[in-house]
C-alpha cells in the first residue's frame, strides 16, 4: 500500500476490481501537459516562498518536462492502480528524485490539483474553438461575394415565405457562431480564476503565494472560496452548455443543406469530398457528413445534460463523483472541433443551383408580402391589406398564375387605391429591392452587413 500516494492510512491491499472500478487514467491521461503546467508553476512558488530550495526546484521542474515527453512520446507506462494522471506524474517524480519529488505536492491537494488542471484545459479548448468558429464566420462571409446578388426563397415553417439575397443567408449563421463565441468568451472570462492553493478543502497554514501561481498560469486572480474550488464545476457545465449551442447551429446548417441539396430542393450542390455514395444504389450522392454533423450535435447536447445531472445532488466540497465530469468534457470538445474542422471547408466549395433556383425562384408568391406592404404606403390599414392579398393570392392559386400576371383593372377591383406602380413591387427581385430595414435583406442592408463583418473578422 506504500506506493500509493495516499497509501499510509490503510493496511490491506485494495481490491483489484475497485482499482479498475476508480481509474481514471484512460481517460484524464489527456491532462498530463496542463497538469505538469501546474505543478511546475506550483514548484516555482513553493522555492518563492521557501518551501522548497532552488536546486530542489530546478530538479523538479526539468524532471516533470522528461515524464511530459514519455508522455507525449508514448513512452511512460500507465498502471490502473495509480488511478490517475496526477498519480502517476508525481509517483513517477517521487521515484526519480526521492524525498525532494515527495515535497512537490506541499500546500496541494488533488481537489485544487484537479480544478486547475480542468480550467487550463478548457482554456485552451474556447480557444481553440473560438478559432475555429472564426474561420467557420470567414467562410460564410466570403460567400457573400461568390453569391453577390443571387436571391434565395426564406422560409418559415418550411414553406416559402419571403425572397432574400443569399448573402443574407450567409449572414446569418454569422450572427449566430458570433453569439457563440460571446458566449464561449464570456465562459473564459469566468473561469478564469485560479483553484492552485485552495489545497482539499479548507485551505492550507503554509506560506503560499497563489497570487503568483495564478499570475504564471494566466489566471486573473485567485478563486475567492477554498470551499467552493473543491466543488466547482460550474465552468463545465457553461462551457458544455456553450458548445451545446454551437451544435444547435452546426446542426440547423447541415440540416439546411441536406434540404437543399434533395432533388425536391435542388438548391445546392455539394462537392464529392464531402459526400459518399450507396452500397446497392448507385446514383446515390448522400450528404453524409452534415447527416453526422447534424447527429453528433446530440453528444454535445448530452454532455451539458451530464454534467446538470451529475452535479445536481453534490454537497460541499469534493467528491468523487466528480472524477465523471472529465468524460463528458473530453467527448464534447472532441466532437464540436471535429464538425467544426470540416464546416468550413463544405462551405468553401458548395455551389448553389442557381439555374434551378432561378426557374422555381417566382413559386409560391415570395411578393405578396412586398404587395401588402405597398397597399399599407396607400394608407390601407395593415389588416385590410393582409385581407386583400390574401384574396388576391387565393385567385391567383386558383388560376395557376403569379400576382404580377394580373392587370391594372384586376388589382383596382380588389382596391380602387392601386395604380400602375404596384408593378414595381411584383416580383421577387423587386421584392427584394425595396427591402430597406437595417438589417434586412435588401441590397443596401445587405451590403452594409457584409462590410460590417468583413472588417469585424480581419478580412479587409
Amino acid at each position: 500500500m506504500a506506493e500509493k500516494p495516499w497509501g499510509g492510512r490503510f493496511s490491506g491491499e485494495t481490491d483489484p476490481r475497485v482499482e479498475a472500478f476508480t481509474e481514471s487514467i484512460s481517460f484524464d491521461h489527456r491532462l498530463a501537459a496542463v497538469d505538469v503546467r501546474g505543478s511546475q508553476a506550483h514548484a516555482r512558488m513553493l522555492a518563492e516562498v521557501g518551501l522548497l530550495a532552488g536546486d530542489e526546484r530546478d530538479a523538479i521542474v526539468a524532471e516533470l518536462d522528461r515524464i511530459l515527453e514519455e508522455i507525449t512520446g508514448g513512452e511512460f507506462p500507465f498502471r490502473t492502480e495509480l488511478e490517475d494522471v496526477h498519480m502517476h506524474i508525481e509517483s513517477a517524480l517521487i521515484e526519480r528524485l526521492g524525498d525532494v519529488g515527495r515535497k512537490l505536492h506541499t500546500a496541494r491537494s488533488r481537489n485544487d490539483q484537479v480544478s486547475t488542471d480542468l480550467k487550463l484545459y478548457v482554456r485552451d479548448g474556447i480557444d481553440t474553438i473560438d478559432g475555429l468558429l472564426l474561420e467557420l464566420q470567414r467562410a460564410f462571409v466570403a460567400r457573400g461575394k461568390t453569391d453577390a446578388g443571387v436571391i434565395l426563397p426564406a422560409y418559415t415553417h418550411l414553406q416559402r415565405a419571403q425572397p432574400v439575397q443569399a448573402t443574407q443567408y450567409w449572414l446569418a449563421y454569422c450572427e449566430k457562431f458570433d453569439r457563440d463565441r460571446g458566449r464561449l468568451a464570456d465562459c473564459r472570462n469566468r473561469l478564469n480564476v485560479s483553484p492552485l492553493g485552495g489545497a482539499a478543502l479548507a485551505g492550507t497554514s503554509l506560506p503560499i503565494d497563489r497570487k503568483q501561481t495564478a499570475t504564471e498560469l494566466g489566471f486573473d486572480a485567485p478563486a475567492g472560496n477554498s470551499l467552493d474550488i473543491s466543488s466547482d464545476r460550474d465552468f463545465l457545465v457553461e462551457f458544455t452548455s456553450a458548445l451545446a449551442l454551437v451544435s444547435v447551429h452546426l446542426s440547423g446548417w447541415a440540416e439546411e443543406w441536406i434540404l437543399w441539396c434533395s432533388t425536391e430542393f435542388d438548391m445546392i450542390i455539394l462537392p464529392d469530398a464531402y459526400t459518399t455514395g450507396s452500397s446497392i444504389m448507385p446514383q446515390k450522392r448522400n450528404p453524409d457528413v452534415l447527416e453526422l454533423i447534424r447527429g453528433k450535435s446530440a453528444r454535445v447536447i448530452a454532455a451539458a445534460n451530464q454534467l446538470l445531472v451529475l452535479l445536481k445532488g453534490l454537497p460541499l466540497a469534493y467528491n468523487r463523483d466528480l472524477q465523471e465530469d472529465k468524460i463528458a468534457v473530453f467527448d464534447a470538445i472532441d466532437t464540436t472541433v471535429a464538425c467544426l474542422e470540416l464546416a468550413p471547408a463544405i462551405v468553401d466549395t458548395a455551389q448553389l443551383n442557381t439555374d434551378s433556383i432561378t426557374a422555381r425562384l417566382e413559386e409560391g408568391f415570395l411578393d405578396a408580402t412586398a404587395l401588402m406592404e405597398y397597399l399599407i404606403r396607400q394608407q390601407i390599414p395593415m389588416r385590410t391589406a393582409h385581407e386583400t392579398v390574401g384574396r388576391l393570392v387565393a385567385r391567383c392559386e386558383s388560376e395557376n398564375r403569379k400576382l404580377s400576371d394580373l392587370t391594372l383593372e384586376q388589382f383596382r377591383d380588389v382596391h380602387e387605391s392601386i395604380d400602375e406602380s404596384v408593378f414595381d413591387v411584383l416580383g421577387t427581385a423587386n421584392a427584394v429591392a425595396i427591402l430597406q430595414s437595417q438589417g434586412s435583406g435588401g441590397p443596401d442592408a445587405v451590403n452594409a452587413s457584409l462590410t460590417h463583418w468583413r472588417q469585424a473578422l480581419g478580412m479587409d
